[in-house]
């Protein structure tokens, strides 16, 4: 099994441990990772924004990157969704659709495709969990708290594997953080208090850390922690299920 690890901008850019939390955590699992070099924005930001159009570029360029490998994992839900709905090419669209099959967000991919039920993990401390939208309502890693079905969690399942970590409920378990990508630019008030309800949920009930499988929506309730003096941290799953 050959799995080529796709690392979205802001990772590359602000977040590199949590790339290499990632690989280091795959190949522990057995899997050989390829990291394609030429890889660049998956043009999410873009689409997000109302220019979807604009992105032929971008969608070709990830064709080109991530073709022939057997899975493609990133360690963000939002990007995952974003090529598994998004990504199409005139030209080439038989291999976007392949790639569209492929690509796992890194938590689902661990449960699903390596059906993972042991991890050689410690992390002695009390975890809140976030639970990111397009995560939980785009790939349903999660189970939607509004719905009258059997609750489950990947993220939760994974995390529970970890020795030493207290996983805290929460009063909201899948309350949006009002991040939402360019969204906490055009309505930043709003992406703010939607924050700040986020953190106080997991202050409230204790947590040392806040994690999830989106380091962007992680970065979102950083700032506010960091403005609050407050010594919750944030760490991104991937970086807590490697930790030794």
């Amino acid at each position: 099994m050959i799995v080529a690890l796709f690392v979205p901008c802001y990772v590359d850019q602000f977040y590199p441990q949590v790339a290499i939390a990632s690989l280091e955590l795959l190949e522990k699992a057995g899997v050989e990772v390829v990291y394609p070099p030429k890889q660049t924005c998956c043009g999410q930001p873009m689409a997000n924004s109302g220019f979807e159009h604009l992105t032929n570029s971008c969608n070709e360029l990830f064709i080109n990157n991530f073709s022939g490998f057997d899975y493609i994992v990133c360690p963000s839900g939002s990007c995952t969704l974003h090529i598994k709905e998004h990504l199409h090419a005139d030209k080439q669209e038989e291999k976007a659709g392949e790639i569209r099959r492929r690509v796992y967000e890194l938590t689902e991919f661990l449960t699903d495709v390596l059906k993972i039920e042991q991890l050689n993990a410690k992390f002695p401390h009390k975890v809140g969990m976030h639970q990111s939208c397009h995560g939980q309502r785009g790939l349903r890693l999660s189970q939607m708290s509004e719905l009258n079905a059997p609750a489950f969690s990947k993220p939760g399942k994974l995390l529970k594997m970890v020795e030493g970590l207290e996983l805290v409920e929460l009063d909201r378990v899948d309350e949006c953080c009002g991040f939402g990508g360019t969204f906490c630019v055009a309505e930043e008030a709003v992406s703010v208090k939607m924050g700040k309800d986020r953190v106080a949920d997991h202050i409230k009930h204790g947590a040392e850390y806040i994690t999830g499988g989106d380091m962007s929506c992680l970065m979102h309730l950083e700032g506010i922690l960091r403005r609050q003096n407050s010594k919750v941290k944030v760490k991104h799953i991937a970086e807590i299920l490697n930790s030794q």
